[in-house]
């Protein structure tokens, strides 16, 4: 045993003495790709709430004593739909007392037109005197403006009497009944219940002066229309969803910026058919934030923060990794848009850049940047104060 022992322990001496170094560990192997390059539109973030563009409450039009309820609490209404009737017996007395004034100035001129006709044969035969003839057109023509005066008392007593129903306004959602059968109600005064319109209805959000001069600046350069006088495509998501369900359109933005808060005030039009948005019902909203463009996007993984700076890796002819300075832009389909600092024939190293130092040799696999399906629907961060879009989409996507 000690002769088989000696050999192999004189040849490992001899090896340690000879002064070789080990053979260099192989270049890491990353994968690399060009970027994707696709026309985009971006988008951004507000928050703000459901708002019904009529709120109104039905109040008594005619004073008197409820005697039926034509409706079920929060139940949906439609226009003229009757809603509470109150004591009519003392207008439809009004009414008919009207009309029947009516009939009787009717009357009263019917016999004054004949009277002047008479008179008027007999001034051509000078029976009587011209000024009895006169007197006989003052009186017809008296009794032609006392028929009208009855006519407008009695449609007035008409409109009174159709008081006495308590429409709605507009179709929409009724609130419960503020009174019941037999309560006392006062003309313009007593509250009855509350109508609020559903379909379309508005959201309303408030927008920092840095993204209104952001996009003061686009309209100026004809990149995209002022929301003012264009109607701007807008999605919304509500509290529990993850994807921009609901779609509108722009149609309001204030005539002024609000000093305390430096916001200013818009509304967009919401389709509602199914009535399921409520008003005060919060959400998140993505307005367009600029015209289309060319982009260039890589996957968020490949970007390194190094303090205040973002980095990439870019692999040379030479088969080495050097760094990349770029400016990144908003999320689209999950891959991040880069502003500056590559150009779309760049290799960029998309996996594998954490093993990575500046110039260093690598082995490369060849790969493919491609969209995430699902990831539009994941909410991006809400930017704070400054104008940069918060993510964006391809163009023409809807």
């Amino acid at each position: 045993m000690r002769s088989a022992a000696f050999p192999l322990a004189l040849l490992l001496i001899i090896a340690g003495c000879s002064g070789q170094k080990p053979p260099p560990p192989p270049p890491p192997t990353v994968t690399a790709a060009t970027p994707l390059t696709r026309d985009i539109t971006d988008w951004d973030d507000y928050t703000g709430r459901f708002e019904a563009p009529q709120d109104v409450e039905v109040r008594a039009r005619a004073t008197g004593s409820i005697t039926r309820v034509l409706f079920r609490n929060g139940q949906d209404v439609h226009v003229g739909q009757p809603l509470f009737e109150i004591d009519r017996r003392p207008y439809a007395a009004a009414y008919e007392q009207a009309v029947a004034q009516v009939q009787r100035a009717r009357a009263a001129l019917l016999n004054a037109q004949q009277r002047e006709r008479r008179t008027q044969q007999l001034l051509t035969a000078q029976a009587v005197s011209k000024e009895e003839a006169e007197n006989d057109v003052a009186t017809a023509r008296s009794a032609t403006a006392d028929l009208a005066a009855a006519q407008a008392a009695a449609h007035a007593a008409k409109v009174k009497l159709d008081y006495t129903i308590a429409r709605a306004p507009f179709s929409g959602r009724v609130s419960d009944r503020r009174v019941n059968v037999g309560d006392a109600v006062t003309d313009g005064t007593t509250v009855l219940t509350r109508v609020v319109s559903l379909d379309p209805i508005w959201f309303v959000f408030e927008g920092a002066e840095s993204f209104y001069l952001k996009n003061l600046r686009q309209d100026e350069r004809g990149e995209r229309g002022s929301s003012r006088y264009t109607a701007n495509p807008i999605e919304i998501q509500l509290a529990d969803e993850t994807g921009y369900r609901w779609k509108g359109r722009m149609t309001f933005l204030d005539n002024a910026i609000d000093e305390s808060s430096g916001t200013i005030r818009a509304k967009a039009v919401v389709p509602n058919p199914t009535r399921f948005l409520t008003p005060g019902m919060y959400g998140r909203a993505r307005l367009l934030g600029s015209g289309s463009y060319r982009a260039m996007l890589v996957p968020d993984e490949a970007i390194i923060t190094d303090q205040t700076r973002k980095l990439v890796y870019v692999v040379g002819r030479d088969s080495k990794a050097a760094q990349r300075v770029v400016q990144i832009g908003p999320l689209v389909e999950g891959l991040r848009v880069i502003r500056e600092g590559l150009t779309p024939g760049d290799l960029v190293v998309i996996d594998g850049a954490g093993r990575l130092q500046p110039n260093s040799p690598v082995t490369v696999q060849k790969g493919k940047v491609a969209p995430k399906p699902g990831a539009d629907a994941a909410p991006n961060s809400q930017p704070l104060s400054t104008p940069p879009s918060a993510e964006a989409q391809p163009a023409g996507h809807s």
